[in-house]
This record gives structure tokens, sequence and C-alpha cells, in this order.
């Protein structure tokens, strides 16, 4: 059984925070937020106490911290978990800084740091990414991933969020990574619009973009961002090989059809990222488990800033190009 903490009692903090408390292997010894109500509730729900970051990170018995609080402190709450000793469960992206997060780099090289990009493991893409290793339609020529929001954000979220690439379309740039294999990136287009609230246009960001990735040998990777897709969240990966196409497709809300004369009728998407990628983040959780046992994170601190990377070039190519 390891000791963790959490910290940040937010959305997604909560959703950790019941994964760990759930977990076999895991114990939530300890909540910090820096607003004390959130913290308590959050600590009362599962049984766990309010700490401070100076006393979790003190404390010999706790082995892991959980990062799930805002963007801006990831890096910094990170180099510090890392210097007293603990492995870290850091949610993405690692910084907003590219810079900062290149200079922390070798500092966290050989750190236990694994980065949540949970949707390495949804079992639909982990199911995907096995049969396209196994060579299930030959050699993988280009890929397609499809991500849109079933609706826009507010205005506060995305003034603070880093932007649309950093912030949404970096799940796509580690995915995009994840199944070419690692291979080198050598070029990125991006194009974006604001063409769903124009507030987000006000506060200076996109919310529809198309990125295209190309590898050294010249295999594409087409992404396909939007705020809102008015139909549902949309998560889909084609990919397509010499020998055929792998497809990973939308996750319904069940299995259940309606039949009549006007044909069949599926039930809805999940609409909502915390339902769609719950098994993902349950999955996440047990890796983190497995990572406090000796493992190697399958996400290390080195794929958050090549993803970082990337988004911060499709921000910057796409700002030329509005």
């Amino acid at each position: 059984m390891h000791d963790v903490v959490l910290i940040g009692a937010g959305r997604i903090g909560r959703i950790h925070a019941a994964n760990a408390a759930q977990h076999p292997r895991l114990r939530l010894a300890g909540i910090v937020d820096p607003v004390p109500e959130a913290a308590a509730a959050l600590a009362a729900e599962h049984g766990s106490r309010v700490t401070t970051l100076d006393a979790a990170l003190a404390d010999p018995a706790v082995a892991g911290v959980i990062i799930a609080s805002s963007t801006d402190t990831h890096l910094d709450y990170s180099l510090r978990a890392a210097a007293a000793g603990k492995a870290v469960f850091c949610e993405k992206p690692v910084d907003q800084d590219l810079a900062r997060a290149q200079a922390a780099a070798p500092t966290l090289a050989d750190a236990r740091v694994l980065i949540g990009f949970n949707r390495r493991f949804d079992p639909n893409f982990r199911a995907l990414k096995a049969r396209l290793d196994a060579g299930a339609v030959g050699k993988l020529e280009s890929l397609q991933i499809t991500s849109n929001d079933p609706s826009p954000p507010p205005p506060s979220y995305v003034a603070v969020s880093g932007g649309l690439y950093r912030d949404m379309a970096i799940h796509d740039f580690d995915m995009a990574r994840w199944l070419l294999g690692g291979e080198e990136i050598v070029s990125v287009y991006a194009i974006g619009s604001c063409l769903v609230d124009p507030e987000i246009g006000r506060l200076g960001d996109v919310d529809t973009a198309r990125t295209v990735l190309t590898t050294v040998s010249g295999r594409l990777c087409v992404i396909s961002n939007s705020r809102r897709s008015g139909f549902g969240y949309d998560q889909r990966i084609e990919a397509y090989g010499s020998a055929g196409m792998l497809r990973a497709d939308n996750v319904l809300e069940s299995t259940a059809q309606l039949w009549n004369e006007n044909g069949a009728a599926n039930d809805r998407f999940r609409n909502f990222f915390l339902d769609r990628y719950a098994d993902a983040y349950r999955a996440e959780m047990d890796h983190f488990a497995d990572v406090l046992d000796g493992a190697a994170p399958e996400i290390s601190f080195a794929d958050g800033v090549a993803a970082l990377a990337l988004a911060d070039t499709a921000a910057r190519v796409g700002d030329l190009l509005r």
C-alpha cells in the first residue's frame, strides 16, 4: 500500500481522488488545495485529511504526489516533489511555457514522473494501437485524429487555458506521437478560426483548428479540433496503412438501438470527457500504482515536453496564418 497526496481539489482532482481512494494499492493520505473548504470537503468524502504541500513532501510515508492543480503550478510542483524523492503523477500540460519545460527536462529526466495524457489508457485507443503495432493494416501511412468538444468552455476558462493548441489539442499531439511510434515530426502546419464563440476570439484564441503533422519518412497526421460539435463528445481515430484502415469510434451511452420505419437509430454519444474517459482515468491511476511499485512511467516528462513543443509550434504557425 502506497500513501499518495493529491494537490488540487477541483474537477479533475476529484476524479483522481476517487480513483486513488478506491485503488487497492493506494491510500489517499492527504488533500492540498488553496481553498480550505474544497480540500476539507474532498478529504471528508474519501476519509482522508487536509494537509499542506510542505508537510506532504517532508513526510517519508508519502510515496507519491498527484498534481491536479492549475496549469501554472504543474512544473514547480513536479520539481519540488521529485526533489523530495516522490513519484509524480502530473496532469497535462507540463507547463504553458515551452522554454521553462525544456530547461527542467534534464532535472526530471531520471525522476519517476508520469504525465497525465489519459487517452493513451483508453481501452479503445489501446486496442487500435495494439493492432497497429501487430501489423494489422501493414505499414502505417497516415492518421486522422478528431477531437471535438460538445460545447465551448466558459470565457473565464479560455482566458487562462493557454489556448486551444496547448490546452485541448495537446492530447492529440501526444496521441499522434504515440501512434506514429515516436518517429520524428519534422513539420507542423496549423490554421485556426473563431467560428463558435466570438468571445473566444476576443480573448485571442481560436475555437476551430486543423493541424497537419509530417514525419521524417513523410507520413501524415491530420488533427481536427473544435470547441463545439453540436452532437456530443466527438473522439475518433483512423489509422490508414498499406493493407487497410483501423478505426476507433465514438463511445455511446448504451448499445441500445431503435429500429422502425425510419431505419436504425443508436443511442447518444457520451457527452462529457469525464464520462467518455472514465475507464482511461482509472487505468491511468492503476499505472501510477505500477510506477510506485517500480515500473517505468509509460508517459515521461520528455513526452510531455515533446507534446508541448508541437502545441507551441502549432499555436505560433496558426497565429501567423490568421
